[in-house]
């Protein structure tokens, strides 16, 4: 063979060997920061763009996508422990052309934390409040969708700012009473009655604990690689101490049923979306939901838990379509009558 035309093959070689090589050892070395690579190139390919807002010292991290038009601009608050990246799965099932914004909840990934701040469900809606301010998202009434701790504080934020939104969706929220418990809440009796609550499920702090937390919260069994639940982990260690501060916080008798104690003063059109087979927040909340809300329109997903935006993400996606759609159709036929 010709040493120029063996030579191009060797540097051909080499120069993919790279790239895989790279690839091989981040996910063996670095599995935290593969997650991270994964997150940004997610939102890349989705056209989400990440900003910040300030609020006199305070800063949001957000990210968005589309332009206020026609149609309701839709806020997405996540879960404990999560960040706006939780919502990809769901963006990806939304039109382009609607005006989404996934903001980081107080204390979370790119959001202040302050060991001053007040973390109770209501101090978490007024602080949403401010992001909206800050970015003038309340100009017109736009849609909000919230997830457990985050469904807890859309609900409340419904209730204390009714001035803001046309409509709310809650999957799956926190802030209830219940005639059944959950796995999960009988876990917490559990640690409560033997005093340790060092090993929150929900804060898990090595692999095993991690692949436990994932099948408490999905019903879907998800194969995850050892490296993954490694770097997935890895990512959250640095931030557990405050998720148990912020745990303690929001299962306080102050923020414990928020959202129970503001239904009365929500008085927009309301869509909850639970899964059947949830283990952390027992599907019985939503019939609460449903007799205290007076335009609550529910629905129950089979063989789903309350990961919902991760198990589901194509069906809640149309579900929130399709809500919305109701809701413009009911609004015009308002309007010729």
């Amino acid at each position: 063979m010709d040493p120029d035309v063996l030579n191009m093959f060797v540097i051909a070689g080499g120069t993919l060997a790279i790239p895989i090589l790279a690839f091989v050892a981040s996910f063996l070395l670095w599995p935290s920061a593969l997650i991270r690579i994964y997150y940004w190139y997610w939102r890349r390919a989705l056209g989400m763009q990440v900003r910040y807002a300030n609020y006199d010292d305070y800063q949001f991290c957000y990210s968005y996508r589309g332009r206020p038009g026609y149609r309701p601009s839709i806020l997405m608050l996540h879960g404990f422990s999560a960040h706006k990246d939780m919502w990809l799965s769901i963006v990806k099932f939304l039109p382009k052309n609607l005006h989404l914004v996934c903001v980081d909840m107080p204390g979370h990934e790119g959001t202040t934390r302050s060991d001053l701040d007040d973390y109770s469900i209501s101090g978490q809606a007024k602080r949403i409040h401010e992001f909206v301010e800050c970015i003038r998202l309340n100009r017109r009434p736009f849609h909000l969708v919230g997830t457990s701790m985050g469904g807890n504080v859309a609900g409340v934020y419904a209730a204390q700012y009714p001035e803001d939104i046309c409509s709310l969706t809650l999957i799956c929220p926190a802030g209830l009473p219940s005639t059944t418990d959950s796995k999960f809440i009988k876990q917490l009796r559990e640690m409560q009655e033997s005093k340790c609550i060092d090993r929150i499920p929900l804060i898990p702090s090595t692999p095993e604990e991690m692949s436990d937390m994932l099948k408490l919260c999905s019903y879907v069994r998800f194969k995850v690689p050892q490296q993954i639940l490694q770097g997935l982990v890895d990512v959250r260690i640095p931030h557990n101490d405050f998720y148990r501060k912020l745990f303690l916080e929001i299962v306080d008798e102050k923020s414990r049923h928020s959202l129970y104690e503001n239904m009365s003063k929500i008085k927009v059109p309301t869509q909850v979306i639970w899964g059947k087979q949830d283990q952390v927040l027992d599907v019985s909340g939503a019939s609460v939901l449903a007799s205290n809300i007076p335009d609550c329109h529910v629905y129950i997903l089979e063989n789903c838990g309350h990961s919902v935006v991760v198990e589901r993400p194509r069906k809640t996606a149309n579900l929130i379509l399709e809500f919305l759609a109701l809701l413009h159709s009911m609004d015009n036929n308002k309007k010729q009558a």
